[in-house]
């Protein structure tokens, strides 16, 4: 099976820069949405547009997640259940997801939920910044050797 890559797409800051290094790789990406997003006329992307329910994207994104693939997510939900099925995950600000990371992550999501459903007022997070896509170019170029590295063995 070769590597590929999953965009969990609707509010993605860094779809151009997937582009980008999967090309340089010649890796296929797939781009999911839950409405049509503009993507390049290009053979190695391919739209996949999921219905409307409720985490729709995320179900197709965690079904076809494997030891092949990055997804790119800032879901922590999605992140998590793409690392159980051997999927690398990095965030858009290039912040990589794994096992060891993970459950401090989800911990962390739901105090933050619970702040916001008390009434706290809480932040969001920090604008995105030009730092964040230069950390995301270079570890899902880091991520895309090393499983073709592994692929090749």
């Amino acid at each position: 099976m070769s590597v590929r890559i999953l965009v969990d797409a609707d509010a993605c800051p860094v779809k151009d820069e997937v582009y980008r290094v999967a090309f340089r790789h010649e890796v296929p990406v797939t781009i999911v949405s839950n409405s049509r997003l503009r993507v390049p006329e290009h053979p190695l992307v391919t739209r996949q547009i999921v219905s409307e329910a409720f985490d729709a994207a995320d179900d197709w994104i965690a079904a076809e997640a494997d030891g092949h693939t990055v997804v790119i997510t800032a879901d922590i939900l999605l992140a998590d259940r793409c690392l159980k099925a051997g999927a690398r995950v990095i965030s858009p600000t290039g912040e990589p997801f794994t096992s060891a990371s993970i459950g401090s992550a989800v911990a962390m999501r739901a105090i933050m939920a619970d702040l916001r459903a008390g009434g706290d007022v809480v932040g969001g997070p920090k604008p995105f910044a030009k730092a964040d896509r230069s950390r995301f170019l270079s570890r899902l170029d880091d991520a895309l050797v090393a499983l073709k590295r592994n692929a090749a063995r």
